[in-house]
């Protein structure tokens, strides 16, 4: 094609596309604005926080729980998710009980509250993917000792 036909045929193909686009209803943005929810009042704000200290206190408090398991626990994958929610996600320390037949585990975890309820809720969700069937048998409060500084699950391998 030459030069000039190219040049002649551009600003007619952009008027083309400026039609089709209005006409699909296609427009560019005239104007960001960010769009900010409504702030909450300090009534609402300071209910919430009494809410929480209600339910367990300071969410950056140490605590440890001791969660029995009972299911599927055996199994390399399932103690893979454990250690990955516990240590990698939420930076909790602590322990899983060695793989044996009785279908059941305990998990002492030891961090800072707000994530060792996650955790919990984690484990409480019971579908870690694949086909694990899990359940939550117990929650026990403990006293967190400080013994460990990470998070060991073993595998039951020598």
């Amino acid at each position: 094609m030459p030069r000039n036909t190219i040049t002649a045929v551009f600003p007619m193909l952009l008027l083309l596309l400026s039609i089709a686009s209005s006409a699909w209803g296609f427009t560019a943005p005239q104007n960001h604005r960010l769009v900010t929810p409504p702030s909450t009042s300090t009534t609402t704000r300071h209910a919430a926080s009494s809410t929480a200290a209600k339910e367990g206190g300071d969410p950056s408090e140490i605590i440890a729980r001791k969660i029995t398991v009972c299911g599927d626990v055996d199994g390399g994958y399932y103690r893979a998710c454990v250690k990955n929610e516990g240590s990698r996600f939420r930076k909790l320390i602590g322990t899983m009980t060695p793989p044996d037949d009785s279908k059941k585990a305990e998990i002492l975890v030891e961090g800072r509250r707000k994530m060792v309820d996650g955790f919990v809720r984690w484990c409480q969700r019971g579908n870690v993917g694949l086909s694990q069937a899990i359940t939550v048998e117990s929650i026990v409060e403990e006293e967190p000792t400080g013994l460990y500084d990470d998070f060991y699950v073993p595998t039951g391998r020598d």
